[in-house]
């Protein structure tokens, strides 16, 4: 699928990982109509995130799975879920938490249930989604392809944005249905690529 068949007009966009960059481009070019589960959350294992979707996120962010690792800036912890191997950078702050005990999990548990729930919601009703992903390769995005396939009851588009030693964006067949997948320079990926994501989202629609 080339760049110009994902044109077009979207009930919503959802970012599935890997980094913050999907819901950050989305939200600096106003597309971004409410958080979804992955938006803020380093999940570099694609396949733990097909897990996820094939247990209805089963036992996510339990107690027993997660690890405060260390305190990232002066405001945060990095707490990782061990069992998807997600990484949460902006949920637990060090006012309410400590690397011993995670006093604010039940506000973040309650928080991430009700994105669960809306992104769940979305994949049952809503016309016409878009997903991105970036980080992916082609089995990763062979597998994710499938499980949308069966969990999206109407039509959607999954775009994969890849970083490589490039210079503008370069579009990959990799024979897939649905699937889009580009490559962009990967020297400055979270400010130096701003005029890139432009041109993705060039007629790309939000229903309004």
């Amino acid at each position: 699928m080339k760049l110009a068949d994902i044109k077009g007009e979207y009930n919503q966009i959802f970012s599935l990982g890997e980094n913050c960059i999907p819901a950050l481009k989305l939200r600096k070019f106003n597309l971004r109509q409410q958080a979804g589960p992955f938006d803020w959350v380093g999940t570099p294992n694609l396949f733990k995130i097909i897990i996820l979707f094939q247990s209805n996120f089963a036992d996510f962010l339990k107690e027993e799975n997660l690890e405060p690792l260390q305190y990232v800036n002066e405001d945060d912890i990095l707490v990782h879920d061990k069992l998807y191997n997600i990484g949460f950078n902006h949920d637990f702050k060090k006012d309410v938490n400590t690397l011993e005990h995670l006093g604010s999990l039940p506000q973040v548990q309650e928080k991430y249930q009700k994105r669960i729930n809306r992104f769940m919601e979305a994949l049952s009703a809503s016309p016409n989604l878009l997903f991105i992903r970036t980080e992916a390769t082609l089995e990763g995005a062979t597998e994710l392809n499938n499980e949308l396939s069966q969990l999206v009851k109407n039509s959607y588009r999954l775009l994969i944005v890849n970083h490589a030693p490039v210079k503008e964006i370069i579009e990959q067949d990799w024979g897939l249905s649905n699937v889009c997948v580009l490559e962009l320079p990967n020297d400055e990926i979270w400010d130096g690529n701003d005029h890139l994501w432009q041109s993705i989202f060039e007629g790309i629609t939000l229903v309004k």
